[in-house]
């Protein structure tokens, strides 16, 4: 096995998450909406 073979990875996904969360910051917000049923659910 390499040496540094876990730390390399580890940095690697460190990377990986923080550019993951840096996209995330700028995406909208999205409310989450209740499903508007109709007051008469007929079968």
């Amino acid at each position: 096995m390499a040496d540094n073979f876990l730390e390399k990875h580890f940095e690697e996904y460190e990377a990986r998450k923080a550019a993951y969360l840096r996209k995330k910051k700028h995406l909208p917000k999205t409310k989450s909406r209740l499903l508007e049923h109709p007051e008469d659910e007929a079968l």
